[in-house]
């Protein structure tokens, strides 16, 4: 499959690797408008087209499948061009700036026979992988919370505010694992150096009694990469940061039971063992490429297609809404 590549910032360069270094695919072209980032990727790629125009990898007939790997805003008008010009797209990680935009794009590539994969690398990472495979297992039991915190300084955006750059991979995970839709969000957020949310919480109720919450920041000292999951039987942590033991299962938890004629609860503490299973050792990125080509090679719906994207999408415009009014419960 031949590719062409927008974008070679700071993600573009992990794309255009994966991408040429992958059995079935190459790369023909890259379009950057910085002349210094178009220098770096003729340097790295001597036999690739680079060129500083996006029309010339939309308008190619050699090109098969274009990866939009730019700023959120410019995702829809280079999307849908290239779906316009008959290529299967993937697009970096918001989708769109807004939900309207996503469901244009997901009705174009529909009526194109055409394939749209959202960049959610984190869903082909072996950590979710696993906790996917124990959710489905059911060793969490009834899940209660999700409690996700994803901080670091910097890298700050300019054109969108901190849950729009940091909680999509959150937001896609939660969707990815819980099969089912928030039905509200709670946005709470603050200003401080540019004009965007550079710290925010976003808090998420889902049916059944499941709460989730995000917190992002691009002014901790720390970087930390960490989710908690409660569940009716045990609970989980996954450190992203560790080097081995990402995941561990707690076989603790809180036993309630109300006695006959005694009014009052019976509260037991569960402490039992904790275990780290085995993940899968993979590059997330490169197999999520591998899956894209093989999802439009097939014809296979992907578990990260345009309508997973527009739910993300739907989640953060509700927070957006949910910060300009000062943290108001905002329904979805």
């Amino acid at each position: 499959m031949n590719f062409g590549v927008i974008g070679y910032g700071y993600w573009g360069p992990n794309i255009v690797r994966n991408l040429t270094s992958l059995e079935g695919s190459q790369v023909l072209a890259i379009a950057e408008m910085s002349p210094s980032a178009r220098k770096r990727a003729q340097t790295a790629y001597p036999g690739i087209n680079v060129t500083p125009d996006a029309c010339d990898v939309i308008t190619s007939p050699k090109i098969d499948a274009v990866a939009v790997v730019t700023p959120v805003w410019t995702h829809y008008d280079l999307a849908k061009a290239a779906l316009e010009n008959g290529k299967h797209v993937f697009v970096e990680k918001p989708f769109t700036s807004n939900a309207h935009q996503a469901e244009e794009l997901i009705e174009l590539a529909r009526k194109k026979n055409l394939t749209i994969m959202v960049d959610h690398t984190f869903l082909f990472t072996g950590a979710v992988k696993k906790i996917s495979q124990l959710l489905d297992e059911g060793t969490l039991g009834k899940l209660y919370y999700y409690d996700a915190t994803r901080v670091n300084l910097g890298l700050f955006q300019h054109d969108i505010n901190v849950l729009w750059d940091l909680a999509p991979h959150d937001l896609s995970i939660m969707d990815y694992l819980m099969k089912a839709s928030p039905e509200a969000v709670v946005a709470t957020g603050q200003k401080h150096l540019n004009g965007h949310e550079d710290v925010a919480y976003m808090t998420l109720y889902f049916p059944e009694k499941i709460i989730a919450h995000i917190n992002v920041n691009w002014l901790s000292p720390v970087k930390v990469r960490t989710t908690l999951m409660g569940g009716e039987k045990r609970m989980l942590v996954w450190n992203d940061l560790e080097a081995d033991e990402k995941v561990k299962v707690y076989d603790r938890g809180v036993d309630v039971t109300n006695r006959e004629g005694v009014y009052e609860l019976l509260v037991n503490y569960r402490s039992g063992d904790m275990w780290a299973p085995q993940l899968e050792q993979v590059e997330a990125l490169r197999q999520e490429l591998t899956y894209f080509v093989d999802c439009v090679s097939t014809g296979k719906q992907p578990i990260n297609d345009g309508c997973a994207g527009l739910r993300v999408v739907k989640m953060l415009e509700a927070a957006s809404e949910s910060l300009q009014k000062k943290g108001s419960l905002v329904y979805l």
